[in-house]
């Protein structure tokens, strides 16, 4: 077949789960189809990973307790996708999402605070606290305002593993629509409902959820169309997660991309993209 490509692809996950996420099995046969040799790759494991011809980061969604570690691998790798320059500028929530606000893109209104500094006032509605570098939820959590002491406590703990908190308002009634780009194109959309623990501490390592299709406003994606333009490089793939027309969270790095709710050629999309970017 003219299409046809022999090269092998690792499809970078962690420790915690080694045979991927559920996008894993429709994207590896979608790459088979393609001739191409894509397998799981636990990112952190003793690989020879100069074997392969490109490494597509998925699920390695244990890298925020070790984000330098993680990307001076992903630094060290001869050919990886989202690139290095935007895994630098996406695991960090502050520099992004700074940039997004500076760039007039609508987020959460959300306040840092940085180590060292106090929490300052809370908010006098349900809020969110959470680390600016995390991942799947951990060391996150929502309070009422009379919760304050246990929210000191939270972003207390966040300050002593050298992290910025966040602190963001909480709104269980507003619906998160994920808008998910293959190849700089809005794919498909979805609705997500994570229910983040309240106050206290639990330690999971990722949060449960639960999904479905949904389809986003034309609002909506011109949000998110202009959150995913900020990247500092090329997008293989994108997840702009939003609380009704703000940005909750711009997903570059390591996102389940839910393509079991897009259409049935969503898996051969991304193949194709791949693929594409493995002839440059």
């Amino acid at each position: 077949m003219e299409n046809r490509l022999n090269a092998r692809v690792a499809l970078a996950t962690c420790a915690e789960i080694p045979d991927g996420d559920e996008d894993f099995p429709a994207l590896i046969q979608a790459l088979a189809a393609l001739g191409v040799d894509a397998a799981p790759a636990v990112w952190d494991a003793a690989l020879d990973w100069d074997a392969f011809d490109l490494v597509v980061l998925r699920s390695a969604w244990d890298y925020a307790e070790r984000r330098d570690a993680f990307l001076a691998w992903a630094r060290a790798l001869p050919y990886v996708l989202n690139s290095v320059s935007v895994l630098e500028w996406n695991t960090d929530k502050e520099r992004y999402l700074t940039d997004l606000a500076a760039a007039g893109v609508p987020i959460v209104p959300t306040r840092f605070v940085a180590p060292g500094d106090g929490p300052g006032e809370l908010p006098a509605e349900p809020f969110v606290v959470k680390p600016a570098i995390s991942a799947g939820g951990r060391s996150s959590a929502w309070f009422a305002p009379e919760e304050a002491d246990a929210a000191h406590a939270l972003v207390a703990r966040i300050h002593a593993e050298e992290r910025t908190a966040m602190v963001q308002p909480y709104r269980p009634d507003v619906v998160e629509t994920a808008l998910v780009y293959l190849d700089g194109a809005c794919s498909h959309a979805l609705r997500r409902v994570v229910p983040l623990p309240s106050a206290g501490h639990r330690e999971v390592f990722y949060l449960d959820e639960e999904v479905g299709p949904a389809s986003a406003t034309a609002r909506q994606r011109e949000v998110a169309g202009a959150a995913v333009a900020c990247a500092p490089g090329e997008l293989l793939y994108a997840r702009v997660d939003l609380l009704g027309d703000e940005v909750l969270e711009l997903e570059v790095t390591e996102p389940s991309l839910y393509l079991a709710l897009g259409d049935a050629d969503a898996p051969a999309r991304l193949a194709g993209a791949i693929v594409e970017r493995l002839r440059r």
